[in-house]
């Protein structure tokens, strides 16, 4: 994630982020988990910061990439998304 969203989020809120990003990064989680097509051997990691998610990780094609993104915009208190998901995968 980009070192100066980091920062401006630290700065605003607490060290261990802004209250609510643990309760969206949560849903984000559960939302991901609703995907099949998300679960292993495919890795999806999310991350929130003052109400912006950041999906990082690897999965096998662009649809997976996409599902991922449209799943952690389902979850409330989302404010924007940032999806670095790589496609290095070879499988499945």
């Amino acid at each position: 994630m980009c070192g100066c969203a980091a920062y401006n989020a630290y700065r605003k809120c607490r060290p261990d982020g802004c209250p609510g990003d643990a309760k969206i990064t949560a849903e984000v989680r559960t939302q991901l988990n609703r995907h099949p097509a998300l679960a292993p051997p495919n890795q999806v990691y999310a991350q929130t910061l003052d109400g912006v998610v950041y999906l990082t990780g690897q999965v096998a094609t662009d649809l997976q990439r996409d599902t991922a993104e449209s799943a952690a915009h389902e979850a409330t208190g989302v404010s924007r998304v940032v999806n670095t998901i790589a496609l290095t995968y070879s499988g499945r």
